[in-house]
């Protein structure tokens, strides 16, 4: 790219660019790339290469660690041109706009240098290791112990509801590191490679039948210094950002994703014109409404997403704005799979229905959006208390020594 190369020059580029080197598909209809098939992260790495080799890679990313160092215009432009051709979509989501993103926040020269850059190349994969067995959302909770012993972190604990660990290179691993303050102040962030001995890692299967999360039971998994991101008992700071950038993540409204659309499948918009012909009800009023409704919710997160990255940009709202968009992608979500089941009924529940939309299954899936990255209860308080200024609630263990707070005991 030159130095004067305008939003719609770059366009230009990557649209001959796109026509020349990746696979065309219908953005309709895009193949499906489970999450759960090693296959299709194999197939994303190779893609995500010939990103980076065509110059196309990281376009909001800082050049210095692999990127392209431009404003998020760009990487708009470059989504719209993608959407007809196959693309690694599932890296976005931990990889790209979690962790890389959370990295070039909080992590050292090297850690920028070595892991965005990995990614970039489509040779690491990243995902979070926070969730634990003992824990709901609490995550600053977390018993995973993290202790020196000679010039090394031994790590051991146990965490759940990894996305696509079984696929990855390296995990942001949450642990903590001074049991004697308050649970806030005595938490570090580990980048620990997946593949050590002392991991043993897990497949979960779902109640729709996917293995896409896994669970991993760390043994004296042993990491030095260059491990530690940010500041020794200063993880909850990481954490936080970690946070913040998964909740935008999950709402769509991340600059730092590798491409747009859908990665086929489940993922696919529900096509409610279809799904209204193949039921016998396409002139149903009933099933304009609620088709609709659903509709305009799909409408709303979209320009949401525009509205809420802006603001935080220009300071408009704060960094906790954008779980704004988590919240409203649940709901979003929850509206599309109530329709598409309504507008099934019975059909959802027996076999499949148009263009190959599982409708009963989609709707059993539901309700994950409402639970990865932190449940909406608690993006309902982080909104309440970052963005609207509310009291915060009251905590029994707030400002007390984690080993003094009680675990797992009734009164």
């Amino acid at each position: 790219m030159t130095a004067q190369e305008s939003v719609a020059e770059f366009a230009a580029r990557a649209k001959a660019w796109l026509a020349d080197h990746m696979p065309p598909i219908d953005p309709l209809d895009p193949p499906a790339a489970p999450r759960d098939d090693e296959a299709s992260w194999q197939r994303a790495r190779e893609l995500q290469k010939r990103l980076y080799e065509g110059g196309f890679a990281g376009i909001c990313f800082p050049r210095e660690y692999g990127g392209l160092g431009l404003d998020y215009e760009y990487q708009r432009a470059f989504d719209e041109e993608s959407l007809r051709y196959e693309m690694p979509l599932i890296l976005n989501t931990p990889t790209f706009t979690i962790c890389c993103a959370t990295l070039l926040d909080t992590g050292t020269e090297e850690q920028k240098r070595q892991h965005i850059g990995a990614a970039l190349r489509g040779e690491e994969v990243l995902v979070q290791l926070l969730s634990e067995p003992s824990g709901g959302s609490d995550l600053a909770g977390v018993i995973t112990r993290a202790e020196r012993r000679g010039d090394r972190w031994v790590i051991n604990g146990a965490k759940t509801w990894s996305t696509s660990a079984f696929a990855a290179d390296y995990g942001l691993c949450l642990a903590r590191t001074d049991w004697g303050v308050p649970k806030h102040e005595g938490l570090t962030m580990f980048l620990v490679p997946i593949t050590h001995p002392g991991i043993t890692l897990r497949r979960i299967t779902q109640l729709n039948g996917s293995r896409e999360f896994c669970e991993e039971f760390l043994d004296d998994v042993d990491v030095g210094d260059d491990a530690v991101v940010g500041e020794v008992n200063g993880g909850w700071a990481v954490a936080s950002r970690q946070l913040f950038h998964e909740r935008r993540a999950v709402g769509m409204g991340s600059e730092f994703a590798s491409g747009a659309g859908s990665e086929g499948g489940h993922t696919t918009p529900v096509d409610y014109a279809a799904l209204a012909e193949k039921t016998g009800q396409a002139d149903s009023e009933r099933v304009h409404e609620l088709a609709g409704r659903a509709l305009v919710h799909r409408a709303v997160a979209e320009q949401l997403t525009e509205h809420v990255y802006r603001s935080v940009r220009d300071g408009r709202l704060p960094p906790a704005g954008g779980t704004l968009i988590r919240l409203f992608h649940a709901e979003t979500v929850h509206c599309e799979m109530d329709t598409s089941l309504a507008i099934a009924g019975p059909a959802g529940v027996v076999g499949q229905i148009g263009d190959g939309l599982q409708t009963g299954l989609r709707y059993l899936a539901r309700q994950g959006v409402a639970i990865g990255g932190g449940t909406i209860e608690v993006a309902r308080n982080v909104i309440g208390e970052r963005v609207l200024n509310f009291p915060r609630e009251y905590a029994a263990d707030r400002g007390i020594p984690f080993n003094q707070v009680r675990h797992g005991q009734t009164r």
